[in-house]
């Protein structure tokens, strides 16, 4: 297998997406074929799904909590806290995945694009109570309340017909710029992921256009793969114990 050289020279942005996840025993969406209680799962995870029925949405919320505090980061996760800590500064993980596993395995310095399961937020956009954090199962029938404005709260994800963050974007785009303007080498390595959508897809079409090396670590091959200079197919949790050198 190849290795991945991580020198004093390497910035490593990193991407990771539902399959290293997935390796834990976290359910994905196509997991689940595209449907929760024989309703698409747009109608649990939009914020029209929301609003015609928030007791439903909540029921979704509160069984993937209470899912996801049943499992534990694998070896994936692990490998990414081993080379964070070699790196320091010189290391930031993006992540599509909610479950919080990356920041229980000890990563520090993510960005988790799609939000986080175990934060809520007010649904009034007017409201200025900022995200908490939340690992409430809340019962069936629940739908907890606002204590500043009264308006229901919601779960802080991204959900579909929402967009991401700007400011998650321009800290992404600003590790990549750092990279680049010290005069290192910047790596851009996705794992549990295809490649095919957005983000995936924006962020190696970037950094090959910065001069980057890109890296493609999952257990299905995509024609995408062809846009990544280094592919390979396997399980996160297997290949990245084994792909990174540390010097």
């Amino acid at each position: 297998m190849e290795t991945l050289l991580l020198d004093s020279k390497t910035w490593l942005l990193v991407l990771t997406g539902a399959g290293v996840s997935a390796e834990s025993g976290v359910p994905t969406f196509r997991g689940l074929n595209g449907l929760w209680e024989g309703q698409p799962v747009e109608s649990v995870a939009s914020p029209e799904g929301f609003a015609k029925d928030p007791l439903r949405v909540w029921r979704f919320y509160s069984q993937r909590r209470a899912g996801a505090a049943e499992v534990s980061p694998n070896p994936g996760h692990t490998a990414l806290v081993e080379w964070e800590r070699h790196l320091g500064d010189r290391f930031l993980l993006a992540t599509q995945n909610v479950d919080g596993l990356h920041r229980r395995a000890g990563s520090q310095r993510v960005v988790e694009m799609h939000g986080n399961l175990f934060t809520t937020r007010c649904s009034n956009i007017d409201c200025k109570r900022a995200p908490f954090p939340d690992t409430t199962v809340y019962p069936d029938g629940t739908v907890p309340g606002c204590k500043d404005c009264g308006a229901l709260l919601r779960p802080h994800i991204v959900w579909f017909g929402e967009y991401l963050d700007p400011a998650d974007l321009e800290h992404i785009q600003g590790f990549a710029q750092r990279a680049v303007k010290s005069g290192g080498r910047l790596v851009f390595l996705a794992a549990g992921t295809s490649g095919v959508v957005y983000p995936a897809s924006g962020m190696v079409d970037q950094a090959r256009a910065m001069g980057g090396e890109t890296w493609l670590v999952n257990l299905e091959t995509t024609e995408s793969a062809l846009r990544f200079k280094h592919f390979i197919q396997g399980k996160s949790g297997e290949v990245l114990p084994k792909l990174g050198r540390l010097v």
